[in-house]
């Protein structure tokens, strides 16, 4: 007779930047009895706390963060190691009995928690030292037009800016001939490691691009570009994959002098206004999704108590 074990389960709060998932989530805990699982690719460096929107450290005060600072901004780090890293998190807060609320606005974490990820077998070091010699000879940009013609789907998720993604997806042509999509599609992402009550937050699109625009003029005033003057001060190069994430390179293009400041914060404002559209294309192809508005904080956490509810006796 063959026996089935539930996966444990959880809740997750996503959704695209801007949208105020630390409040809700935040308050969302403090009902439940949860403790935060950050699923932010940003949040997880030392040093880089306005840029990320980073909950305070008051808010870290009245519920327990994990996966927060965990990692300096020149540590290599992936979806692979975060499911690693966020799943001990997990089996460590349900052994103190209470319950797990993961939080955050990237996709390929969560997903990669919930679902795990293919494995490619084989990687090859000489093609990998190779794209990066071209993409250093011949621009990013060369390599990023290659990825369009093997892998437009891939191409079409991956910003062209992303050194990293876009040479991992090459890789994996050239090694197996098989484009990247191609290959998260056979995956099909069907193994249930832990089931989750997941919750998406948004806000009306002008609503949101105004709190965007709001919140880049706030992290100026907070000392944003003082914060990336540090990091250059303490040897974390502009060329780093952490340093060319949103607002990092904005700021490092205009304190090395790339890039004037008037013409760096309306970038910044831009190129964060497309991540969130990006972003919520991504968890609008994702199954099972609850969407509430972000300003229903008491939705959000009824959603929360209605899901651990239905499956206190599952």
């Amino acid at each position: 007779m063959t026996t089935h074990t539930t996966p444990p389960r959880i809740i997750v709060i996503c959704g695209p930047t801007g949208t105020g998932k630390t409040a809700a989530a935040i308050t969302t805990a403090q009902a439940i009895g949860a403790e935060i699982v950050s699923a932010d690719s940003m949040q997880i460096y030392r040093y880089m706390d306005i840029g990320t929107a980073k909950p305070s450290l008051e808010e870290q005060s009245l519920i327990r963060h994990h996966l927060i600072d965990i990692v300096n901004p020149d540590e290599a780090f992936d979806a692979r190691k975060y499911a690693v890293m966020a799943g001990d998190a997990i089996q460590s807060i349900m052994s103190r009995n209470r319950t797990v609320l993961v939080v955050g606005g990237t996709g390929l974490y969560i997903r990669a928690l919930l679902h795990g990820l293919f494995t490619l077998e084989n990687g090859d070091d000489r093609i990998r030292s190779r794209l990066k010699q071209k993409a250093s000879l011949e621009g990013l940009d060369c390599l990023y037009a290659e990825l369009k013609q093997c892998d437009p789907e891939s191409a079409n998720r991956i910003h062209p800016n992303d050194t990293y993604r876009i040479i991992r997806a090459l890789e994996i042509f050239e090694t197996t001939g098989i484009p990247m999509s191609e290959l998260h599609q056979r995956h099909g992402f069907s193994t249930e490691i832990f089931a989750a009550g997941m919750i998406g937050l948004y806000r009306q699109k002008e609503l949101l691009y105004e709190r965007i625009d709001s919140r880049v003029d706030q992290m100026l005033q907070a000392g944003f570009i003082q914060e990336v003057q540090s990091l250059l001060d303490r040897g974390y190069s502009s060329t780093l994959k952490s340093m060319k994430s949103l607002g990092y390179r904005h700021m490092a293009d205009h304190l090395e002098g790339r890039l004037p400041l008037s013409e760096a914060v309306p970038a910044m404002k831009r190129d964060t206004r497309r991540y969130a559209k990006r972003q919520m294309t991504w968890f609008r192809s994702e199954k099972n999704i609850q969407w509430i508005d972000a300003a229903n904080t008491d939705a959000v956490k009824k959603a929360a108590e209605d899901y651990l509810a239905m499956n206190a006796d599952t």
